[in-house]
């Protein structure tokens, strides 16, 4: 088995307003349908199982970039748009957080009835992957969300969050069921955290030793303590800030959206007349689907489609979050009874902005781009928790 990895995220409150949530659980079935028609089901649970890339999905869908509840938004999200049309797209979402997590065997069981796959040995995989991370591996964090999700196939991802109060963070696992060779010998591929110094990590390869003697003696506990976990983590501060954005990447991105010619890629004439804006925030839709695994390094960048609930970097452009809907729902339908233009030409926006990153030289400031992004919010019916954004008031010929 790979674990694909674990990332640390800041513990947030608040919670997800329902006119943001509703569009998650649209754009987030879209994006999941449009990966199943490109790539199909096992490519989606590979991208599960990847922490970066589920960060910047949980970013393109308006989450705030590096909190704790992008986890559990996300999930919820794709559970409400997936399990509803599950026999249609083979995938299924099961768990959750608090109690949800614990209904994930029956669910598991269900999942079984319906497509034949051995739900026994589901269930297995589920305890034992909570365990492991839980327990094999005590790194100070308790798992409180568990989602598994399966395809038809029986290929399946995990993705759990475990909470450590004191230190004000959550912990993210991801796990995948692709390339399975064990459970506790060596079942990570990497491993994301804050250094929370000495850790037990059972599943080393260095604690063979360890397992057996447990085995043998199993009131005796192993005297080594095994490999720190490595650091990578998200940052405390909730606001976006240049060091956390490719802007090489970035810039590239919305130069399509305003110095690229149209001449220059035919293909997106189809979605041409949408505007600026929403191009902008379509081509980072597209990479979301399109993008290989070394695209995701700065999910920070991916806020930049929809912006944040709470306002970071700017107020979600609602007006722009519905026509990024409307076109990627449109472009599925049409797909799925053959017409694939459109998700060509979504395709074509990944294409186009990797070419121009070749040769594109950022200039001013992210500072500058996220206040005029503020400055317009009120434009593109730009909203937060708090309500929605207000025109400048001009005041001495200057905007504030």
């Amino acid at each position: 088995m790979r674990h694909a990895g674990s990332a640390d995220l800041p513990l947030h409150n608040g919670h997800v307003p329902k006119w943001l949530a509703e569009r998650m659980a649209k754009l987030g079935g879209a994006i999941t349908e449009a990966i199943l028609i490109e790539f199909g089901k096992k490519a989606f649970i590979q991208r599960m199982s990847d922490p970066a890339w589920f960060q910047s999905l949980g970013c393109v869908l308006g989450m705030d970039w590096h909190s704790s509840g992008i986890t559990t938004s996300v999930m919820g999200a794709l559970k409400t748009a997936i399990n509803p049309r599950a026999r249609e797209l083979g995938i299924y979402v099961c768990g959750g957080r608090g109690k949800h997590s614990r209904k994930t065997p029956e669910e598991l069981l269900r999942v079984g009835d319906r497509t034949g796959l051995d739900a026994a040995s589901l269930v297995r995989s589920s305890r034992l992957v909570a365990k492991v991370d839980n327990t094999a591996i005590q790194d100070g964090f308790q798992i409180y969300l568990h989602s598994f999700i399966v395809s038809d196939h029986g290929d399946w991802s995990v993705v759990q969050q475990g909470m450590n109060g004191p230190s004000g963070y959550a912990r993210r696992y991801h796990w995948s069921s692709l390339d399975l060779t064990s459970y506790v010998e060596d079942p990570h591929k990497f491993i994301y955290g804050r250094n929370q110094g000495q850790i037990l990590n059972l599943t080393a390869e260095q604690a063979s030793c360890a397992r057996q003697s447990i085995l043998e003696m199993s009131k005796e506990h192993p005297a080594k303590m095994i490999e720190e976990i490595r650091k990578i983590k998200l940052p405390a501060h909730h606001d976006v800030r240049q060091k956390d954005v490719d802007l090489k990447r970035l810039g590239s991105v919305l130069a399509i959206s305003s110095e690229l010619p149209s001449d220059q890629f035919e293909d997106l004439l189809l979605i041409q007349g949408l505007g600026p804006r929403t191009l902008q925030s379509l081509a980072l839709v597209s990479e979301v689907i399109y993008g290989t695994e070394s695209r995701f390094q700065d999910p920070a960048r991916f806020s930049f489609a929809h912006g944040g609930k709470d306002g970071h970097p700017f107020p979600v452009p609602t007006k722009v979050y519905d026509e990024s809907i409307t076109v990627l729902r449109q472009a599925v339908d049409k797909a799925k009874i053959g017409h694939r233009d459109k998700l060509k030409a979504l395709n074509a926006l990944t294409t186009a902005s990797q070419r121009m990153e070749k040769d594109f030289s950022p200039t001013g400031d992210l500072d500058d781009l996220i206040e005029k992004e503020r400055r317009d919010s009120w434009k593109y019916g730009g909203r937060t928790v708090n309500g929605f954004a207000k025109k400048p008031m001009l005041v001495q010929g200057s905007l504030f």
